[in-house]
């Protein structure tokens, strides 16, 4: 395997970051992961918007847009991948000890790798933590992710594929690695952004095809507890794309892969389809 490191491709065996990266030391960077189709980077100007917006959150420069398309297609060439999972990390580089950057340039770097398809359907479990909806991070695609990877652990234990957050008011907000979106009597209704969740990219895109499909749509706060009460749910992500929830605490929902859920799946698949960078 081939990745790009600041500039320059090299062996995966080979591709190092400084002791004092501050991405490696206090998690301070942030990173976009892209579905590759057809050897094409899905939504590229998306996900480089929001990579640019949370490298604004975080006050970090971002190498420039040109090169890091550059990266990711030499990348995608050196490791002969058409369908992959493709992932741009930019940290603050290295830095001394503590909290406090340094003065030198962010560090950066593009991997990619053969994509695992997504189970048909996943169980899910609420997790015992919070997100702070007022957090310095929320909204943000950063690095940071130690509470998602206990998350991921404490629902795995449980017997589930992924761990439900909810917020500090205890409204829905998301999963580990992607967005959740319920269905009651038709309307499909997924947490608003003041809810605290990442916004993901396959999140709008499924709220625009649900719009264009004539699917009642609504982002609104509702309780956690209303996920297992739903007649059916999915969770969201670039590399899951629509996965229909089966049970939540193993209490099995109403309908698995329903009618609203396999209606957008197949609006997805045709996008995808007709447009790569919608």
């Amino acid at each position: 395997m081939t990745a790009w490191v600041d500039g320059r491709l090299v062996a995966l065996a080979d591709a190092k970051i400084s002791v004092l990266d501050h991405g490696l030391v206090v998690g301070d960077g942030v990173f976009e992961t892209l579905r590759v189709y057809r050897g094409v980077p899905f939504a590229w100007t998306r996900h480089l918007a929001r990579l640019r917006t949370s490298a604004e959150g975080l006050g970090l420069e971002l190498p420039d847009v040109a090169e890091l398309r550059d990266a990711a297609e030499a990348v995608l060439r050196a490791n002969e991948l058409t369908e992959a999972r493709l992932r741009i990390t930019v940290t603050g580089g290295v830095a001394p000890p503590g909290s406090g950057r340094g003065d030198g340039p962010p560090s950066a770097f593009v991997l990619a790798f053969p994509i695992e398809p997504a189970a048909p359907s996943v169980d899910v479990v609420i997790a015992p933590w919070t997100r702070n909806e007022n957090g310095a991070l929320a909204g943000l695609k950063t690095i940071s992710y130690a509470a998602n990877v206990r998350a991921l652990a404490y629902a795995r234990e449980k017997g589930a594929g992924e761990a439900i957050f909810a917020n500090t008011k205890g409204n829905l907000c998301e999963a580990t690695g992607s967005n959740v979106f319920l269905v009651r009597d038709g309307t499909l209704i997924t947490p608003p952004p003041s809810a605290g969740s990442l916004l993901g990219v396959t999140r709008a895109l499924l709220l625009e095809l649900g719009n264009q499909s004539g699917i009642p749509t609504e982002e609104r706060d509702v309780p956690v507890g209303a996920l297992a009460q739903s007649d059916e749910a999915f969770l969201s992500s670039t590399t899951r794309e629509v996965q229909p929830i089966a049970c939540v605490d193993g209490a099995r929902l109403r309908e698995v892969s329903g009618a609203v859920s396999e209606r957008l799946a197949a609006a997805f698949r045709h996008l995808v389809a007709r447009d790569l960078d919608p």
